[in-house]
């Protein structure tokens, strides 16, 4: 890969290609690189601007994206059109989120399945990988900005906990967004390499408690580094808690001392939005200042330190069972604890350092950044791949994606491309047929969407699976690839234990003009490949949809009445005749239509199953 050099006379940067590092965040995203003179990490940022890029979208009613500062602008106006915390949303479903679902003032669709979320804007859908692509979209175009040369390539930071839908959904966020992930790197490991932890192989060995706690997300981190090696020996903490809940006790003092209700800030968004605005000034005025005095709406907003304080206090308390939770998984106590690296804007309240500090008995070490330090650790991390730093070990890798063929025809990867070998991964699929006895396992290599773009290794049947209703059969297809790069894939139903496996070869028979050309094609065609999986992916869960509520209607015929089965029947034909079309958006919304109509009388049926079936006894 190309080196930076820099041009002595204009001192701009000069090379073919450059690898960022990129920390796309809940509240602010950044990209960073390794200065080429001073060789070290810097974030990127414009002359007297901030290196954060607000991960905010809007959407004006033509389509048009905004993000970052100007898209904040548009969160009290039009907060049904503008897009937050959307990292929250990652490879999630909606049964995920739904007990938070009050948080998020626009419209995220509720299909009471497992299906992945989707959010609503003007009559668009997206999903989360699709909202963050625009964020880095922003980001790629930031750095050729200021470098003065295309970014093709990067490393992208995503949480410890994150598991593998949350991870794939990065990487396709970041194709979508013209990016070639090279890797993507866990937070606490990004931010040890920021701190200099492990970089040298004479260090010795050191464990590490890395505490982050960001806008949206808290996660505690234990980690070994060994020669130049990070190894996660354990990871805890809470998707819910971060700056935002520190910001929302603030609002929620405040709407107590002014006798307004909760339902007055769920019905009126601008308010909502104005106030959570303020909540999150005052955090931040009172981590240096011990009073915060502000007029809203014609009223006096006021806080103290003390009361903040307060305030905080059952939340911090919370990331402390956290902690305690990970040494405790980790087989850790305090004392082995070499170092404790503070990460996330939310551990400048000097609360938290206080009582991080308390509870591991040493001092924390936040001398760099917090808003900065993951992006930074991306930025080694980029130069380890470029090859420029020889202190950290590189493993071998996959040099292509390995996954499955789903409903579709979609490529579903189960070991992503630049994965460390020997590695193992599994995923528990289902069957889409009543007494289907039999289930195809077709395993490819390739980085495209569509398996028919992607290269077929091999396939085997899985027979013998009892017969059961769709749904009810749980197939587990785990790969484990060794150190030869031989990969061994396995098919389990896990109910009846019927098992099937065969070795391949994954790694051979491409050459370097093969391989460079199917990744450079995944870029390519990344928008259309995205396009294409989610209009499959939206006419299989329209099918699915139609099936399961002709089989609830069969059954429960006699409980619904004319107007009912009338609106009903309209509504599937609505569906059935967008399933015939190629507008992804419009499957969306009759599925949305038709959930609306039949939510109702299928919650009302189970109520009085349930009634049926409770009469005469207690619990």
């Amino acid at each position: 890969m190309a080196k930076i050099g820099i041009n002595i006379a204009t001192g701009s940067l000069q090379q073919e290609e450059i690898i960022v590092g990129i920390d796309l965040g809940t509240t602010n995203s950044l990209v960073a690189i390794i200065h080429p003179e001073t060789k070290q990490p810097v974030a990127l940022k414009e002359h007297n601007s901030s290196s954060l890029v607000p991960s905010v979208i809007h959407f004006d009613e033509f389509g048009n994206v905004t993000v970052g500062e100007e898209a904040k602008k548009y969160l009290i106006t039009e907060p049904q059109n503008t897009i937050f915390s959307a990292k929250r949303l990652m490879g999630k479903s909606y049964n995920d989120i739904k007990d938070n679902a009050s948080f998020f003032s626009y419209k995220v669709i509720d299909d009471a399945s497992q299906a992945m979320i989707k959010v609503q804007a003007g009559s668009k859908f997206y999903t989360p990988a699709e909202l963050s692509s625009f964020i880095l979209k922003e980001l790629k175009k930031r750095a050729e900005h200021i470098l003065k040369t295309p970014v093709n390539k990067a490393v992208i930071t995503v949480p410890a906990y994150f598991n593998d839908a949350q991870r794939q959904a990065t990487r396709d966020a970041g194709k979508l967004a013209g990016l070639d992930v090279l890797r993507i790197v866990n937070e606490p490991t990004a931010a040890s390499l920021a701190y200099g932890l492990g970089l040298h192989k004479d260090s010795g060995d050191k464990t590490i408690a890395v505490y982050d706690l960001g806008g949206g997300t808290f996660d505690i981190s234990i980690l070994k580094i060994s020669n130049g090696i990070f190894e996660v020996l354990s990871t805890n903490g809470d998707t819910y808690l971060g700056g935002d809940d520190i910001d929302n006790s603030i609002v929620q003092y405040w709407l107590q001392q002014a006798g307004v209700s909760e339902d007055e800030l769920r019905t009126n968004r601008e308010f909502a939005q104005g106030i959570r605005l303020q909540a999150e000034a005052a955090k931040i005025f009172l981590s240096a200042n011990d009073v915060f005095d502000t007029t809203f709406n014609g009223d006096s907003l006021t806080i103290t330190k003390q009361i903040l304080e307060t305030l905080v206090q059952p939340l911090v308390d919370k990331t402390i069972v956290c902690c305690t939770n990970a040494l405790k998984d980790a087989g850790l106590k305090k004392e082995a604890i070499d170092v404790v690296v503070m990460v996330g804007g939310s551990t400048r309240v000097p609360l938290v350092k206080e009582s991080v500090s308390r509870f591991f008995g040493k001092p924390v070490n936040d001398t760099v950044n917090p808003d900065e330090v993951v992006a930074l650790g991306a930025a080694i991390q980029a130069d380890i791949l470029a090859g420029n730093n020889k202190d950290v070990l590189l493993l071998d890798i996959t040099p292509l994606s390995l996954g499955i063929e789903t409903m579709g025809g979609l490529m579903d990867v189960l070991i992503p491309r630049n994965s460390k070998i020997p590695n193992k991964a599994s995923r528990q699929y289902t069957t889409h047929k009543d007494g289907q006895s039999g289930m195809k396992i077709s395993v490819y290599q390739g980085e495209r969407d569509m398996v028919k773009d992607n290269r077929k290794l091999s396939e085997f049947n899985l027979t013998g699976i009892p017969a059961m209703p769709a749904g009810l059969a749980k197939v587990e297809v785990s790969f484990l690839i060794n150190a030869d790069g031989i990969l061994v894939v396995k098919a389990k139903e896990l109910r009846s234990g019927v098992e099937q496996s065969i070795e391949v070869k994954a790694q051979q028979d491409l050459t370097d003009a093969e391989l460079e050309k199917m990744l450079l094609d995944s870029i390519t065609h990344a928008s259309e490949d995205i396009a294409t999986r989610a209009l499959v992916e939206a006419r299989t869960e329209g099918e699915q949809l139609l099936t399961t509520t002709e089989k609830f209607i069969q059954k429960n015929i006699t409980h619904l009445s004319n107007e009912e089965m009338a609106q009903t029947a309209t509504a599937m034909q609505a569906l059935q005749l967008a399933l015939t079309m190629t507008d992804k958006d419009l499957i969306h919304s009759k599925v949305e239509e038709l959930n609306e109509i039949s939510r109702p009388y299928a919650e009302r049926i189970m109520d009085q199953a349930i009634s049926t079936a409770m009469r005469g006894k207690t619990v």
